[in-house]
C-alpha cells in the first residue's frame, strides 16, 4: 500500500481560536518551537497563521500584536487534506496550488499538518530541500 499524508504529517497541530491575540499567537509558535498554527472558530479550521503572517500583517503595519486578533491577520482560504490521500496526490495539490503547508483532517477535525518539507523527506531525502527538511533545528 503506498504511503499516506497520515504516514508522513506532524500530528497534533497547535491550534488557537480566531479571538486569541496574534501576540499569544506568537508565544505559542515559540514555546512549540514551530512557524504555524491553525485557527479555530465554532465551525472548525478557519484559517491558518505563520510567523511571517505575524511580521508582515500585524508588526510591519504597526498593529498591537497585544490586541489584534489573529482573525484579522490569518490565511482563511485554506486548503484542507483527508489523512488516506496518497504522498503523490498531496504533493500535487500543494504544487498546482502553490502551497508549503496543509492542515490535516479527519472527520472534520484537524488531526496533523504536512509540509512541503515533509513531502521532501519522504520522496527523495536527499535532495537538498530534503536533506534540510529532515536535519534537526538550528537554535
Amino acid at each position: 500500500m503506498a504511503p499516506t499524508i497520515r504516514d508522513v504529517m506532524t500530528p497534533s497541530p497547535r491550534a488557537i481560536q480566531a479571538t486569541t491575540s496574534v501576540l499569544d499567537a506568537a508565544r505559542t509558535m515559540r514555546d512549540a518551537d514551530i512557524g504555524d498554527v491553525l485557527v479555530l472558530d465554532h465551525d472548525g479550521v478557519c484559517g491558518i497563521v505563520t510567523d511571517r503572517d505575524i511580521v508582515v500583517r500585524a508588526i510591519a503595519e504597526g498593529r498591537d500584536p497585544a490586541e489584534v486578533p489573529v482573525s484579522d491577520i490569518c490565511t482563511r482560504d485554506v486548503t484542507t487534506i483527508d489523512a488516506e490521500v496518497s504522498i503523490d496526490d498531496a504533493a500535487r495539490l500543494m504544487r498546482d496550488r502553490a502551497l508549503r503547508r496543509i492542515p490535516v483532517l479527519e472527520d472534520g477535525a484537524p488531526i496533523g499538518i504536512v509540509s512541503l518539507g515533509d513531502l521532501a523527506v519522504e520522496q527523495d531525502r536527499s535532495s537538498a530541500l530534503g536533506a534540510i527538511s529532515a536535519a534537526p533545528p538550528n537554535h
